[in-house]
């Protein structure tokens, strides 16, 4: 058994090193693919991450909305209903838009009361927060960097002037690079006087001996009963699951897939032609006994290391990618240089699978070709 494993090993080794140009071609060819995977797929992974932090850093439980997460617009008046709700310590209302702060730059702007309980996750650096009713904002200091701005400074939107009154650092890069203000001042520049987009819950501490699933479901019922028509999404699954996280990891995986193509037809191309030089040599090992599921195995194993190779080899240009973007200043808040084991696992197991499957036919077609035949070919 030892004897035939090696033997085994032999034969994969030897074709795939005496074409060493060709194999290293083909390697390469497969690592862009894996490392546009682990680029991309890392990318809008850290992208989620950001969003699930502005829930987790708050404290929010439950987010309360009406539609879906890029069209939601409900009744303020709805808050007031929440809040006497048992169940519910806290609930804070809130606008959230995009808007345009000079012809270049463009940010994410919130809108928020001046004593809502969301403010646990930004940290003040300098100046104060807005005060209601006033056109007043705070500028992530990312924003502020770009914006060249400070306390004091005015700062047109839609043609009105706001005092920019604190710059703070905020637990998600997605804050700091946004702009808050007054609900009502958002509420008047958005057009929605008497409108949010959501309305942000904080739990009371669950009873002992409930579960905390449990608990969530019934503070679900309990407000989704008394708001009929609204939705009460926990908050984790609110940053997890809406139309820009799932467009990111659509984008990525629908990207990385073409490239994964075209390392499969590289592949592919590799193991034809390798099995076309190799006619006379696969003959030599039928005639020798070899039956003919060994020959399509020796065929799959070979593309299944040229795969291999190519899932390593594109974890370190994924990972490059990433180190790169993290280093820009335009995308360092957003990119995170580490990859995580699932990712790592993801890459590798798709990067074998591409290679079983560039040498299928290859291999099936070795496997059909008769021992006379095959001796007879120049």
């Amino acid at each position: 058994m030892a004897t035939a494993s090696l033997s085994f090993s032999g034969f994969v080794f030897k074709n795939l090193w005496r074409r060493r140009l060709r194999t290293l071609l083909t390697l390469g060819g497969i690592g862009m693919a894996v490392g546009a995977f682990v680029g991309l797929v890392g990318f809008s992974s850290a992208f989620e991450q950001q969003w699930q932090r502005i829930y987790s850093s708050s404290g929010t439980d439950i987010a309360v909305i009406h539609g879906t997460f890029l069209n939601t617009s409900m009744d303020e008046s709805a808050t007031a209903k929440i809040k006497a709700l048992p169940l519910v310590a806290q609930a804070s209302p809130s606008v959230f838009n995009l808007i345009d702060l000079t012809p270049e730059v463009n940010a994410l702007a919130y809108g928020w009361q001046d004593d809502a309980f969301q403010f646990g996750s930004l940290k003040i650096l300098e100046g104060r927060r807005f005060r209601d009713g006033l056109p007043e904002v705070m500028l992530g200091d990312l924003l502020a960097q770009a914006l060249k701005k400070n306390p004091g400074d005015t700062l047109e939107i839609e043609g009105s002037p706001f005092t920019i009154t604190g710059i703070y650092h905020g637990a998600s890069a997605l804050q700091a690079n946004a702009v808050f203000m007054p609900l009502d001042q958002l509420q008047q520049l958005s057009g929605m006087q008497g409108k949010v987009s959501t309305i942000d819950v904080r739990l009371r501490p669950a009873p002992p001996g409930e579960s905390p699933d449990h608990y969530m479901k019934r503070a679900r019922a309990q407000i989704e009963g008394a708001l009929p028509g609204l939705r009460a999404i926990p908050a984790a699954e609110r940053a997890s699951d809406n139309q820009v996280v799932r467009l990111a990891h659509a984008s990525a995986w629908g990207t990385s897939s073409l490239a994964l193509i075209i390392g499969i037809l590289g592949i592919a191309n590799t193991m034809v032609m390798s099995v076309f030089e190799r006619t006379r040599e696969i003959g030599i090992l039928r005639a020798l006994g070899w039956k003919r599921g060994q020959i399509l195995v020796l065929i799959e194993f070979e593309a299944a290391a040229l795969g291999l190779g190519g899932g390593f080899l594109g974890i370190v240009f994924g990972w490059s990618a990433l180190r790169v973007l993290a280093a820009l200043p335009q995308t360092a808040s957003f990119v995170s240089a580490s990859l995580h084991w699932p990712l790592l696992a993801q890459a590798v197991g798709i990067a074998v699978l591409a290679g079983l499957t560039a040498g299928a036919l290859p291999a099936w077609r070795a496997g059909q070709l008769s021992p006379v035949d095959a001796l007879r070919h120049d």
